[in-house]
């Protein structure tokens, strides 16, 4: 059988399918590679991947829906697991570009829920992302799967938690199977050029300044890339169920340890060998001070236990970062 893994050249879809690929599954991946960072990164992701003889790339923008299923109807019945991850990234550059967050988040995932309800006859499990920006202005911490969430500060976040609601009208009308993953500030190798630690240390390396917003004042719950995985893949083979019959659930996938926003920085510096300058800013519209997940959820459903921490995971990503900058 086959996993549809959409966004699968971003960060997280390169990931997951790469450990799919090596444990022997089949995996169909779709990406537009879209120009919100460098193409040339998303390429060199789907290099990797190319490696293994059981993984096979169809370029397509979910949002297109005739497009994303002439993509996979070759494959569509194989296809019993769909891991969908692509999606308009970035809270900042959502004030500037909100359309598109409209376009991918809202009408992208739309066209995945009616590819799986209607093209899809042997599917299983829908997994998608979520994240952790849907728990908006909550102060109440660790933020709980069953906080409320309805007190968005940032478009991304409305429609990251506009997809849990539509996921959860699917589920409830088709008893569409699906789970819903709320991730926490992931990071690592071959990370996202526009997350705070790949930017720190891409202005360390060049003697740039670095903007600290809030003066500083942030904390995040920094979750590595193999413990992501690793929830995600169980997630893949959970089924999901609710007392009320409904086939849908959610998880946090965090560390639960945030950490200051300067301890990254000065972890980065010990691992570049480079003193940053530091240039302290007000608060940015659409952030929030602190993210901080409860994960007990996640550990009793899907054993899920974060095991790499913040200055290790640092020193593999710099190890990574090093070699692909040169």
């Amino acid at each position: 059988m086959t996993v549809l893994i959409t966004g699968v050249a971003g960060f997280i879809g390169m990931h997951v399918a790469r450990a799919l690929l090596a444990r022997g599954e089949e995996v169909l991946g779709v990406d537009n590679l879209n120009p919100y960072y460098d193409p040339a990164l998303k390429r060199a992701r789907l290099d990797q991947l190319q490696a293994f003889s059981g993984f096979r790339f169809k370029k397509a923008d979910i949002a297109d829906f005739a497009g994303l299923r002439a993509a996979v109807e070759e494959d569509a019945g194989r296809i019993d697991r769909v891991l969908h991850l692509a999606a308009q990234a970035g809270v900042r550059y959502s004030l500037e570009q909100p359309f598109a967050y409209v376009q991918s988040n809202l009408v992208g995932h739309m066209a995945v829920l009616e590819l799986c309800r209607h093209h899809l006859p042997r599917l299983r499990h829908l997994v998608y992302a979520s994240s952790s920006s849907v728990y908006g202005a909550n102060r109440k911490v660790p933020f709980s799967e069953t906080d409320r969430v309805d007190d968005p500060v940032s478009l991304y976040a409305a429609t990251k938690r506009a997809d849990e609601l539509l996921s959860e009208s699917y589920a409830r009308l088709y008893r569409l199977p699906q789970t819903g993953l709320r991730f926490f500030t992931v990071y690592g190798p071959w990370g996202r050029p526009d997350m705070a630690y790949y930017r720190f240390a891409l202005a360390i390396t060049q003697g740039r300044p670095l903007l600290l917003f809030n003066r500083g004042r942030m904390r995040r719950d920094f979750t590595y890339i193999d413990d992501v995985v690793a929830g995600v893949l169980a997630a893949l083979e959970h089924s999901p169920a609710r007392e009320d019959g409904v086939p849908h659930e959610l998880f946090n996938l965090g560390h639960h340890r945030p950490e200051e926003l300067t301890r990254l920085v000065e972890l980065l510096e010990r691992l570049l060998g480079r003193k940053a300058e530091r240039r302290l800013a007000p608060m940015e519209p659409g952030d929030v001070v602190e993210t901080f997940a409860d994960i007990e959820r996640a550990r009793r459903h899907l054993a899920f236990e974060p095991k790499v921490p913040l200055e290790d995971g640092l020193a593999r990503f710099v190890a990574w970062f090093r070699q692909y900058h040169g």
